[in-house]
């Protein structure tokens, strides 16, 4: 049923038939949704099928969003039988609830996965700036069930690491959105793996999704319309830089030096910034695409213009770019900055002849930071809500 909290309507979305278990997938079934088209075709040929049912099953995974293998009409029933029976079947996340900003603009999901997992997937919307008539639509997935980089300012990172999502659950979020948005008439311009999750952590599985994402007998989406963020996984950084894709990468970096990063970012190592402004630079050199340093503004920690100084020292020459976002409150002891004092950082880092812009904020009144609508979903059903106060915060000048 839907509900009203805290000023945001709730919408509990249901499918007409409830779950049972004929319905769960059996861990030795095979989404079709993994596979690549040319484990598509093995498959057809494999079962004495004509190569053209492979790209039969491909355009109707990714244009028309069937629920089971049973809404593949392009198939003889005959060929639907030996799929069955061969283990396959088609996943799917289901929408438990959904939230709407007020400006229409951003639409937040919490997803239902087939093993009842919840995740969360955002579609981002900027009207001003049209594709061929069409808004420039963004979709937020998650890659990982919690997550264990524990960034004390992530609400993400404050419920520890579950499990890592599969590159069919990847695929799915984007499948979810782009049924709803074929419905008025738009598609999906750009992907974005920024939401639950360190991407990088799930390697193999995000490299998957993209390669699914990516081609033209799949989803069809263009390799540079993909943005992956990483906290900071130089070994991740450095086998991404070797995949041949043309996708962005954008660091997480939020701190000048390795003392405050550790403190904002547990897991960071005694080195990191350094490693991390290497390995942005070995990404540039291999691929050709210039990396986003990402940067959380957090009030009276690292948003002084002394901070500024030294971020704008460390990056000069670098070619980069930086991009600052006003930090969500989640649920500690965060602010985001003054307006006034946000734009200070940004003059001060333009000044020195840094690339730097302050992220378009969206959502914010419907909890769009990652991580913040399942804490808040979760946490209102299992029990009382939980407060994450840290001690000792470090003050910035």
């Amino acid at each position: 049923m839907d509900f009203l909290r805290n000023g945001i309507l709730f919408l509990s979305t249901k499918s007409k038939k409830e779950n049972t278990p004929s319905d769960v997938i059996d861990n030795n079934m095979t989404d079709l949704y993994r596979l690549l088209p040319e484990e598509m075709e093995a498959m057809v040929i494999g079962m004495g099928q004509p190569r053209y049912r492979a790209d039969q099953i491909l355009h109707a995974l990714y244009h028309e969003s069937p629920k089971d293998i049973w809404d593949l009409h392009q198939l003889p029933t005959t060929m639907l039988d030996e799929i069955v029976a061969a283990g396959y079947t088609i996943g799917s996340a289901n929408e438990v609830h959904r939230v709407v900003s007020e400006d229409g603009d951003t639409t937040k999901m919490l997803l239902n996965l087939v093993d009842g997992t919840l995740i969360e997937t955002v579609l981002i919307q900027y009207e001003s700036s049209k594709h061929n008539g069409h808004p420039r639509t963004t979709i937020c997935v998650s890659t990982q069930v919690g997550c264990a980089m524990g960034c004390v300012f992530c609400a993400t990172g404050q419920m520890g690491f579950e499990r890592n999502i599969r590159a069919e659950e990847i695929v799915a979020q984007i499948i979810h959105f782009a049924q709803l948005l074929r419905k008025r008439e738009q598609h999906v311009t750009n992907i974005v793996f920024m939401g639950m999750g360190e991407p990088l952590a799930n390697y193999d599985e995000t490299i998957r999704a993209i390669r699914l994402l990516t081609n033209q007998r799949a989803f069809g989406i263009g390799q540079r319309s993909i943005t992956i963020s990483t906290i900071g996984i130089t070994q991740g950084i450095d086998r991404l830089a070797d995949e041949d894709l043309q996708v962005g990468l954008a660091i997480s970096l939020h701190a000048p030096n390795d003392k405050l990063r550790q403190w904002l970012v547990p897991t960071a190592g005694p080195h990191s910034v350094e490693d991390l402004i290497s390995a942005g630079r070995r990404y540039f050199k291999k691929t050709g695409r210039r990396v986003t340093f990402e940067y959380a503004l957090i009030d009276g920690i690292n948003d002084s213009p002394k901070i500024a100084d030294e971020l704008a020292c460390l990056l000069r020459g670098n070619g980069s770019h930086v991009n600052l976002i006003p930090v969500n409150p989640t649920a500690g002891d965060f602010e985001r900055p003054a307006r006034g004092r946000i734009l200070a950082f940004e003059q001060i880092l333009n000044d020195t002849g840094i690339n730097c812009t302050v992220r378009v904020e969206k959502g914010s009144e419907i909890s769009a930071a990652c991580g913040q609508l399942r804490t808040d979903v979760v946490e209102s059903i299992k029990r009382p809500q939980m407060h994450y106060k840290p001690d000792k915060l470090p003050k910035s000048d």
